[in-house]
């Protein structure tokens, strides 16, 4: 399948899920299903890496400010960029890890298996009764997770600012407040929520398309998680340009 096919593909798969987004309320026990899926199960991954990813920060942001920048401005300039990059850029990219390619599996493999197509028998759409709830839930739920991500970030690098640098918790806050907009932070979870839009379709664009047997599922998975990785990090830059 060429380039110029596929994209006219993902194009019409999108087109689908735009038509059946009106069954959204009548589908919603599905939507809650995907809700706790790729929601809920995956808090804790989120914050374990948004502890230590705020702590590391903190370590490298004192080390390249050493002499040049007071790290009492610490708190704050590692907040803005919790909240208007890592955070929305990582959650995704872990969220692309474990849900993007989980999708592409078990669709991929209902392919294969022939499901898809006993979806259409019974005269079922397999973009409502598939697609649709994951699209909505991971798009629902990204923004969600990023806000937890940033939230740990900032507890991880305020324990390392604290214990190991020498700032003091009124000093690491009053910067945090000297910094904060507001537009930064509903910038990320915007970026958040188209990150989760796209990592649902390409997963699924990549189930529902794949082919030959177990080998082309695993195929298809990898090529899943890749193409969701690159999209994410060039669909950054434009939106960084959009939204900042």
């Amino acid at each position: 399948m060429n380039l110029i096919t596929q994209l006219g593909l993902f194009g019409y798969l999108i087109w689908e899920v735009i038509l059946n987004l009106r069954f959204s309320v009548r589908d919603r026990k599905r939507i809650i299903q995907q809700l706790n899926h790729v929601g809920v199960n995956s808090i804790p991954l989120v914050l374990l890496i948004g502890l230590f990813v705020g702590a590391i920060s903190a370590w490298q942001a004192a080390y390249q400010m050493q002499g040049m920048v007071p790290l009492s401005v610490l708190g704050g300039q590692l907040t803005k960029t919790m909240m208007m990059e890592m955070g929305p850029v990582l959650t995704a990219i872990v969220i692309s890890g474990r849900i993007g390619a989980s999708m592409t599996a078990e669709i991929g493999t209902m392919k294969v298996t022939e499901q898809i197509d006993a979806l259409r028998t019974m005269s079922l759409d397999p973009i409502r009764y598939i697609v649709l709830p994951r699209f909505l839930g991971l798009g629902i739920m990204m923004p969600i997770l990023t806000f937890f991500a940033i939230s740990i970030s900032i507890f991880g690098a305020y324990i390392v600012s604290g214990y190991f640098l020498g700032v003091t918790h009124q000093v690491f806050f009053d910067s945090i407040k000297t910094f904060f907009e507001m537009g930064d932070l509903i910038g990320g979870l915007l970026k958040a929520f188209i990150f989760g839009m796209m990592i649902a379709l390409i997963g699924c664009f990549k189930g529902i398309n794949a082919e030959g047997g177990a080998k082309g599922v695993g195929v298809a998975t990898i090529n899943s998680f890749v193409l969701s990785a690159i999209t994410i990090l060039i669909g950054d830059f434009f939106l960084w340009l959009i939204f900042f």
